[in-house]
């Protein structure tokens, strides 16, 4: 297998709130490093979410994979984001997006330009968290002489979790990371490194490849593809993609680690796990342990 990278943890959007904290503190003594929220539409907040997660744990890094930018004021952002990071500092990655076209269309949060918006959001935002004071006049965002209090000492890396060519190179010139979304292997690895690259050929900034994996871990071959096939299934009509070309760490606990290991190879510095179903642990628990040794 690959030199192991980060390993992280996804609490999935259908778990309920309520069992965050347990499921953290668990995958935290099961060795992993990363445990990662989301925030989609009407599931729950991401902020409050990666709060509760870093208040249940004490050394995991919490994720927050991804909030839309199209929600958020970039002050507003900024000020929850340094409040997390001064208290729980050097654990914290904050990721932002697009959201999705339909849903911000729903709430009455669509932009014009969702590439402007998203960029703007980020140089506001790193502006204010690294101390300075933030003042644009851009096509989506307008902010005038705005300065933090209270600005972390250690303002925690910013990424974005985005798919498409130019997306991916505002990625690489502006964030300190990407996130790519599941069912992704190495030839979209492969590719999205390129586009990364071109955006960061002008600072050569580190920048971390974050890469979502669904994971099914059982020893029986039926029980998996039947578990797995409506995950493929959707992973195939988002990315555009046949069914081969979708990729996850599916199988007996050695076969999911070779998949996960597959995508470090391929370049991922972090793989985060989104077990399938309700029951988390009984896929997390072979694999983390595994992982260790």
């Amino acid at each position: 297998m690959a030199q192991r990278g980060r390993l992280g943890v996804m609490y999935d959007r259908d778990l309920p709130p309520e069992g965050l904290a347990d499921l953290a503190r668990r995958v935290e003594e099961l060795g992993a490093d990363d445990l990662w929220v989301v925030e989609d539409l009407a599931w729950a907040g991401a902020v409050s979410s990666a709060a509760v997660a870093l208040a249940a744990t004490s050394r995991l890094r919490v994720g927050i994979g991804i909030m839309p930018a199209p929600l958020r004021n970039p002050v507003l952002l900024a000020m929850e984001i340094a409040t997390l990071a001064r208290a729980f500092p050097g654990r914290l990655v904050a990721g932002l997006g697009h959201g999705v076209r339909d849903w911000m269309a729903q709430v009455g949060a669509a932009p014009a330009s969702p590439l402007s918006l998203l960029g703007e959001t980020l140089e506001v935002t790193r502006t204010l968290l690294a101390g300075g004071t933030a003042t644009l006049d851009g096509r989506e965002v307008r902010v005038d002489g705005v300065r933090l209090v209270h600005p972390p000492a250690e303002p925690p890396p910013l990424v974005t979790g985005v798919l498409g060519p130019r997306s991916l190179e505002l990625s690489g010139r502006l964030a300190d990371g990407t996130i790519m979304a599941e069912g992704q292997g190495p030839g979209r690895i492969a590719t999205a490194l390129g586009h990364i690259g071109r955006g960061r050929a002008g600072h050569g900034r580190p920048h971390e490849l974050i890469v979502f994996t669904h994971l099914f871990a059982h020893d029986d071959p039926a029980v998996v593809e039947a578990a797995t096939a409506p995950v493929i299934a959707e992973s195939q009509a988002f990315l555009g993609v046949p069914r081969s070309e979708v990729h996850l760490a599916a199988g007996d606990t050695a076969t999911a680690l070779e998949r996960v290991g597959v995508l470090w190879e391929a370049g991922a510095d972090t793989v985060v796990l989104r077990p399938i179903g309700p029951d988390p642990l009984s896929h997390l628990r072979p694999v983390l342990t595994a992982a260790r040794r």
